[in-house]
């Protein structure tokens, strides 16, 4: 999630600082009495502490990544070696043992947000520390060699690479191009704004805004338009809002109160309901959910926008599985975890205090972590579907400091270093 965050309803876009997920949410807590209980419960089914498969040098200051069954480390500078900042790759093997495979120098200045793999490069994300804006780099996966560096924010699309422009203005020409070799194979006009609509596979729609009310849907693999229409709101008054979520383009108009939803292929409208204020829009299994400024979720259906349930305790839905949302709240003590009925909103189960693990690669499955009793780092996967949180492991000298990616855990190590596991 796959978990991704499906923006605010807003005028004018950002992208979001990629692969960092799932950050929805933040961090989950529950309260006292439940963690509690739920320590209490989980206590028989702990594992005994799970072995590290290997262990890898690394700094406060540097940065790891799992992408594609391998781990890659952001070095700092170390001046006492005369080594400067670099990227290093390392295979993993059964016998629990890493291998260099390769070192390549990088640039001074940048900070490393993601790094992923396609079509026999990796890709580096980096961003300037002002994050005004965003490049990427890719290397040959077998030498490290250099393959070419450019401007943008690196999403896969199909077997290519769509790079989202960025610039001091957050702006900039996006376009799909050749993995290998970086080539331009289209570019969506630069002139107006463009937001990314995210599908189960995710980029699947491209949508600028051309004018106050025109709009322009792009395959996202094929750079082709799709469809252009004026949608015959007139001039943009500042209290319009705009996002992209369960196939529709939503357009909320702050001042009349009310939620159009736009069919994504035809931008024909579907629906208008009356509507309150609210922060952002997801898609919730076969729903599309909308949070409140001020918290609570709507569940609509993306059909008709006929309301088919309310809750004012849910900040955000996670995941979907089984016909049940994992869902949080906001409490004085943190951020709960539930799980609840998709379909009628109806309370399944709290699932107690996880903060969720980054992820770096996803398999649709979402994991939580919390301390023990006995100091150990309790890893978890997080169930919508059977309600549950399911232990995979427990950790021992380990920070919260942890990310997936397909059957590997990585987390910092209280020691220093990083620690790596399997978990399939």
């Amino acid at each position: 999630m796959t978990v991704i965050d499906l923006g605010d309803l807003r005028e004018a876009p950002t992208p979001d600082r990629p692969a960092r997920r799932p950050r929805a949410g933040g961090r989950v807590q529950w309260a006292l009495l439940v963690l509690v209980v739920s320590l209490l419960t989980l206590a028989g089914a702990v594992p005994v502490a799970g072995r590290v498969a290997v262990t890898l040098p690394g700094g406060p200051a540097a940065a790891a990544f799992l992408a594609g069954g391998r781990v890659y480390l952001v070095q700092p500078p170390d001046p006492a070696r005369g080594v400067g900042r670099e990227l290093v790759a390392y295979r993993l093997d059964r016998a629990r043992r890493a291998r260099v495979l390769w070192r390549t120098p990088l640039p001074v200045g940048g900070l490393a947000d993601a790094v992923w793999r396609r079509d026999g490069v990796v890709l580096l994300v980096e961003r300037t520390r002002n994050d005004t804006s965003w490049d990427t780099v890719a290397f040959d996966v077998g030498t490290g060699r250099l393959a070419w560096r450019q401007s943008g924010v690196a999403y896969p699309i199909g077997d290519g690479v769509l790079l989202y422009g960025t610039g001091p203005a957050g702006n900039g020409a996006t376009r799909r191009v050749d993995p290998a070799t970086g080539r331009t194979l289209w570019t969506v006009p630069s002139a107006g704004l463009l937001q990314l609509g995210f599908g189960p596979a995710g980029i699947d729609r491209l949508v600028r805004t051309v004018a106050p009310d025109r709009m322009e849907v792009y395959d996202p693999v094929s750079g082709a338009r799709l469809v252009a229409r004026a949608l015959g709101f007139g001039a943009t008054p500042s209290g319009r809002l705009t996002a992209l979520a369960a196939g529709l383009l939503l357009v909320a108009d702050v001042d009349g109160g009310t939620l159009t939803g736009y069919d994504l292929d035809t931008l024909e409208p579907r629906w208008t309901v009356p509507f309150p204020p609210m922060g952002r829009a997801e898609t919730c299994g076969r729903l599309l959910c909308v949070l409140g400024e001020t918290g609570g979720m709507r569940a609509l259906d993306p059909a008709t926008g006929a309301t088919r349930w309310t809750d004012d305790r849910w900040s955000g839905a996670l995941t979907a599985a089984g016909g049940r949302l994992l869902v949080t709240e906001e409490t004085a003590a943190g951020t709960e975890l539930a799980v609840v009925e998709e379909a009628t909103g109806q309370l399944v189960a709290g699932l107690g205090t996880w903060t969720l693990v980054s992820q770096d690669e996803s398999d649709g499955r979402i994991t939580g972590m919390r301390p023990a009793v006995d100091g150990r780092l309790l890893v978890a996967e997080l169930d919508p579907a059977a309600g549950a949180a399911r232990i995979r492991e427990a950790l021992p000298h380990t920070s919260m400091d942890c990310k997936v990616g397909g059957e590997l855990l990585l987390c910092r190590r209280v020691q220093g270093g990083f620690g790596v596991w399997r978990t399939g």
